[in-house]
């Protein structure tokens, strides 16, 4: 990577917001640091030592020192939580099979452990299977932004309709969020992007003897997946991208990849209002007109709020933020959904859309953020920023005003923020997606995913230059262990390297059933190899 310049690009004026924000705003004006994709390391970083530990359940810990900053690889490290089981049949073992959770912000130590039951035989007896917190998360070095009082503050605060001078409030507080950020975490938040990301995973590989690596990486492990790819395409063997991105639209072009994501929430929300509507009996929300009684929710709630257990508050805010993580489940959960959508109307704080987002939420909301405004390219122009988050906010009416105007949290609260970031961003990727000399790669699209939407997926195929694409007909988040087909794919591919044929599509395996079973049913599975962080969330046979 050469060595970063500064790029001054000065904000744009914003007529909404009052003069108090621009003296704030003033205060970041500054330049932004931008850097080329490929840095010159003065020498060959040194390969990690891994000393394996017992860490119970017949899983082994270990940890991994790699460099901070790799321009400077002789220099101050950061050391990395990992973890592996081994193969049962050394003798069968084919391997080292990486696993890449969702986020940014999702332990990886935790991803494996969580699901290590839960993966097919094929790939528990021909692989041992790795995991890692990235840095900045979990186990290695977590980043910290809002302290969790006044993350708490910031979610309790916000709308699930936020008026008509929404934008000024949510810059002031974005602007607080990339602070405490800065005041924090300062020295760590530069090396978070996933070039670096990309670099530690190809140590580790090294560390544990493999010659080319063979990854499952799910919605932003698949985005990690696809930039290692980019840089080390000879040393893949095989990677499954799940609930693919566009990398070019994710890191050079924000704004059209969000634009997308606030479309496809929405589709999956406006499609499970429909089933609601037409199945009264089995939803039991709406009285008819599921669509006016949400709207309505969503006003009563911000106007009312529903008191807690633990002495929170519930309000419109907190039933759309549940609801974006949750509508993730797919067909599967929708009667729950409903039940739960009954229950916040009666003001019973027992729905599970009713729970505010928690300090085991803010752990991993906070890199979230963070990292996703190292590695992304927003103009600096508060008037552009202004078009897109109205245009969003008017195109997906049902989740998209809380989202658009909330505080910085998930994927789609990250402009106001990221648009405001004035740290350095050193390790951001942003060369050539095609990996070209790769082994094929199999990249997974699902053509009703609410928070990576399909036509990335289709994206990410034309952009690698070996790429297979196969599209899983279904509601829901990610392809792999949600039907038998899509996930015998994977399998196959990651264990004998038969790479499906381009085009392959498999169908979705359950309709909504007349309540969420408690165990996932054949095919499918309602474990943390979904959803990511279990407390986020809030998985649903846990809940009701």
């Amino acid at each position: 990577m050469t060595t970063p310049r500064r790029i001054p690009r000065p904000f744009g004026r914003l007529p909404v917001v009052a003069a108090a924000l621009a003296a704030l705003m003033a205060a970041v004006t500054g330049t932004a640091t931008q850097s080329a994709a490929s840095p010159k390391t003065p020498e060959k970083p040194p390969v990690p030592s891994l000393t394996w530990t017992d860490c119970q359940g017949g899983f082994e810990c270990a940890k991994a020192d790699v460099p901070l900053d790799y321009r400077d690889t002789n220099g101050k490290t950061i050391t990395l939580a990992v973890i592996r089981k081994k193969a049962a049949d050394q003798t069968k073992r084919k391997g080292t099979l990486f696993m890449q959770p969702g986020g940014p912000g999702n332990s990886g130590v935790d991803f494996v452990r969580n699901n290590y039951a839960d993966l097919p035989a094929a790939l528990r007896d021909s692989f041992d299977v790795f995991g890692y917190d990235v840095r900045g998360v979990g186990r290695s070095s977590a980043l910290t932004c809002f302290d969790d009082a006044r993350y708490t503050r910031a979610v309790t605060e916000a709308k699930g309709v936020p008026g008509p001078d929404a934008l000024g409030p949510a810059l002031r507080e974005a602007a607080e969020f990339n602070k405490a950020c800065a005041d924090n975490t300062g020295e760590l938040l530069p090396f978070v992007g996933t070039e670096y990301v990309a670099r530690d995973i190809d140590l580790l590989r090294e560390a544990l003897g493999e010659k080319q690596l063979t990854y499952y990486g799910r919605s932003f492990g698949s985005y990690i997946g696809t930039v290692y790819a980019a840089m080390f395409p000879e040393r893949v063997r095989a990677l499954t991208l799940d609930g693919a991105y566009d990398p070019v639209h994710y890191a050079n072009r924000p704004y059209a990849y969000d634009r997308p994501q606030y479309l496809a929430l929405d589709g999956a929300m406006s499609r499970f209002l429909d089933w609601c509507a037409a199945d009264q009996a089995t939803c039991g929300f709406g009285d008819g007109d599921p669509r006016a009684a949400f709207e309505k929710l969503k006003a009563d709630l911000d106007a009312g709020p529903v008191p807690t257990a633990n002495g929170g508050q519930a309000n419109g805010y907190t039933l759309v933020y549940r609801l974006m993580f949750n509508i993730n489940e797919g067909k599967v959960i929708w009667p729950s959904l409903g039940a739960a959508l009954r229950k916040a109307q009666l003001r019973d704080n027992t729905s599970f859309l009713l729970r505010p987002p928690s300090p085991a939420s803010f752990d991993f909301l906070g890199p979230n953020v963070a990292v996703e405004c190292v590695d992304r390219d927003y103009p600096r122009n508060l008037q552009r920023l202004e078009r897109n988050v109205k245009a969003n906010a008017e195109a997906a009416p049902l989740l998209g005003p809380a989202m658009a105007y909330g505080p910085p949290t998930y994927d789609h609260q990250h402009a106001t923020a990221c648009v405001q970031w004035t740290g350095e961003h050193t390790s951001r990727y942003d060369g050539s997606y095609r990996a070209k000399g790769s082994a094929p790669i199999l990249v997974m699209g699902t053509t009703g995913d609410p928070d990576t939407p399909y036509q990335d997926a289709v994206a990410l195929s034309r952009r690698l230059d070996n790429a297979s694409l196969l599209t899983f007909r279904a509601e829901g988040h990610t392809a792999f262990g949600r039907s038998a087909c899509a996930t015998d794919a994977v399998v196959g591919y990651l264990v004998d390297l038969k790479v499906p044929a381009s085009g392959t599509t498999c169908e979705d395996e359950t309709q909504p059933p007349s309540s969420t079973p408690k165990k996932a049913l054949p095919g499918t599975t309602l474990s943390e190899l979904r959803n990511g962080v279990n407390e986020r969330v809030e998985r649903i046979g846990a809940a009701d």
